[in-house]
């Protein structure tokens, strides 16, 4: 039965991959290849030029530069903030908790495009249309990793915080020289999370941002593409280009991905 089970596995992933694989091989053709059978396309001539040409040409590099600088912005904040809230959720006693968190929860079941309209009003008010604090600040409120860490801090012996403290111990020693290294696993999760959800975000960028100079890999690539209707090569370079940030750090961060869902998944 394992060889079953391994074949299904390898047919499944080839699902997946054949359209990384297509938008690979188109990306090597030469500019204004023609397309006469779809085994073409894997076919000798290959031609680097136009990955030069996008690379020279386009801004696609001031772009994965936002995106990088939005997304890890957004990153830092949201891993700040939320264990710190997650924390006094957990740990902290004071009134109305349980109402606190409720809401919290709540912030969990409206979907973020319900919100968008009054938060853009808000963000214009405040004069940050057009800006990297008007693209980062309104995603640093983050409910499910508010949630995610509350669970974690939970689950740490109580015994151990009632030490630290008896010992003289401040809420900050705690928090950062006890709670937050014995929940490592759950913060990388949740950072890697944020940053892919960030990186990949169009909405609130489409509606926040008006500049070039400003725009995410989300916002710029369709720009790129839409002048290029019948020619596959352009487009699908500049796929393969904004691809490789996300491709990295999956492959990087491969075994604190897959530990920190599963221990999510557990602790929750």
């Amino acid at each position: 039965m394992k060889w079953i089970y391994r074949f299904l596995s390898i047919c499944l992933a080839l699902i997946f991959l054949v359209p990384v694989i297509w938008m690979l091989a188109v990306s090597v053709k030469v500019e204004g290849f023609k397309l006469d059978s779809v085994f073409d396309w894997f076919l000798p001539p290959y031609s680097l030029d136009s990955y030069k040409k996008v690379l020279a040409q386009t801004p696609l590099l001031t772009w994965t530069g936002n995106s990088f600088i939005v997304a890890t912005a957004t990153t830092a904040l949201v891993v700040l903030l939320s264990s710190m809230a997650a924390f006094a959720l957990s740990v902290l006693r004071f009134r109305f908790k349980r109402l606190v968190y409720m809401i919290v929860l709540a912030g969990l079941m409206v979907p973020g495009e319900a919100t968008i309209i009054p938060l853009y009003q808000v963000v214009k008010d405040l004069h940050l249309l057009d800006s990297y604090s008007g693209l980062i600040l309104p995603a640093i409120a983050s409910p499910f990793a508010v949630v995610v860490l509350k669970s974690f801090y939970d689950a740490l012996p109580g015994e151990l915080l009632e030490s630290a403290e008896l010992d003289g111990a401040g809420l900050w020693t705690i928090y950062s020289r006890i709670v937050l290294p014995l929940t490592k696993p759950a913060m990388s999760s949740i950072a890697i999370l944020t940053f892919i959800g960030s990186w990949n975000s169009f909405l609130w960028p489409y509606l926040c941002v008006s500049s070039s100079e400003l725009f995410t890999l989300p916002i710029g690539v369709p720009t790129l593409m839409s002048g290029y209707t019948r020619d596959y090569v352009i487009p699908m370079t500049v796929n393969s280009l904004s691809s490789i940030p996300i491709i990295l750090l999956f492959l990087i961060f491969e075994k604190q991905i897959v530990k920190g869902v599963s221990l999510t998944g557990l602790k929750g």
